[in-house]
């Protein structure tokens, strides 16, 4: 029988399609309401979510000028020493909306008279409730404990968003072509994961990204922890060439994002470096100049612009770690340890 998270995997081109025609128009006149509203961005999340708030970093800044950043949910709940949050819009984002600590944040917010913004799979949760707007994720009861297509919607959620608060016809158009190019990476990405039993007695990686796949290297990391208990550390390459790179050795196994863009260049000579030293690359690019030297390769087709190639990289990531954990025998939609929904204070 075909376990849970596989199911989950498959539907997210048709769920970022749902999302894409149930939330455009909702979301364009929350962006309405909010211009001018506000001066700055904070975005409250955990986990998964967090890496999605990561992203919104990027869009938001590149596109919307706006500067983001994440709260620190204990100064809320454990210090009891809110930040000044008057001149902020508050946005959480939480798949379950039931975190006492993210719902702190923007019940806080609210108290200070700031906009307030929830990403949600539950418009009945606390979370929901609390804010004063609320963008719903449509992708139906996630059952399997690794998030993935929840992951995926607040991604579109946040790209949604920035369209919002910034129109453009062409970025627009951008978005409207993904759902159809994810269907074909995900059915190229699932010949290339039965090469991954090379890697079944891999116990450490690290996962490079930069710019605004700096996000897809803490969600892939947190997927390979979660399925497999494989101790996996996400860098920008930046950070990494600051002291970690010092780990690199050969038969390192290293994972490294590298879509075409404005950051292209520089991945791609960092990875030059990282093979000289003798790591282990598995890559996920469009480029074949990438794959081609890589010892896995994922191929991204052509046409996924940089500022949505997050939404389409993780698929390939999700699927590896999926399969390593098959490779290892682990139970894959329930890992130890794991719970469905995790309540923070």
């Amino acid at each position: 029988m075909q376990e849970i998270l596989f199911s989950e995997i498959a539907e997210q081109p048709e769920i970022i399609q749902k999302l894409i025609d149930s939330e455009a128009e909702h979301i364009g006149k929350i962006g309405a309401k909010l211009k001018g509203k506000f001066k700055y961005v904070v975005i409250a999340a955990r986990g998964t979510s967090d890496n999605a708030a990561r992203y919104a970093q990027y869009v938001l800044g590149a596109f919307n000028q706006f500067q983001v950043a994440l709260a620190t949910p204990s100064l809320f709940t454990v210090y009891k020493n809110q930040p000044n949050l008057s001149d902020a819009l508050v946005i959480g984002v939480s798949q379950s909306g039931q975190s006492p600590d993210i719902v702190s944040v923007l019940a806080s917010a609210k108290e200070q008279g700031a906009p307030t913004i929830c990403i949600t799979n539950d418009t009945k949760s606390p979370l929901a409730v609390t804010s004063d707007f609320v963008i719903p994720l449509h992708t139906g009861r996630e059952k399997a404990v690794a998030a993935t297509k929840t992951y995926t919607s607040s991604l579109a959620a946040f790209a949604l968003l920035s369209l919002a608060f910034g129109k453009n016809t062409h970025r627009e158009k951008e978005l409207l072509a993904l759902p159809i190019k994810l269907s074909g990476i995900i059915t190229s990405a699932l010949k290339v994961v039965k090469t991954t039993e090379r890697y079944r007695y891999m116990e450490h990686c690290v996962v490079i990204g930069r710019g605004f796949n700096y996000a897809t290297a803490f969600e892939i990391a947190l997927k390979v922890k979660e399925l497999t208990r494989v101790v996996s550390v996400p860098y920008s390459s930046a950070d990494f060439s600051h002291g970690p790179i010092a780990t690199v050795r050969s038969g390192f196994p290293v994972i490294v994002v590298a879509p075409s863009g404005e950051m292209y260049p520089h991945i791609s000579d960092f990875m030059d470096k990282l093979i000289g030293m003798g790591a282990e690359i598995i890559s996920i690019s469009d480029k074949k100049e990438i794959t081609m030297k890589s010892n896995l390769g994922f191929v991204i087709p052509s046409g996924v612009p940089e500022w949505l190639s997050p939404i389409a990289y993780i698929l390939p990531g999700q699927l590896f770690a999926r399969q390593l954990a098959l490779e290892k025998g682990l139970n894959i939609d329930s890992p130890e340890g794991l719970t469905k929904v995790t309540e923070t204070f």
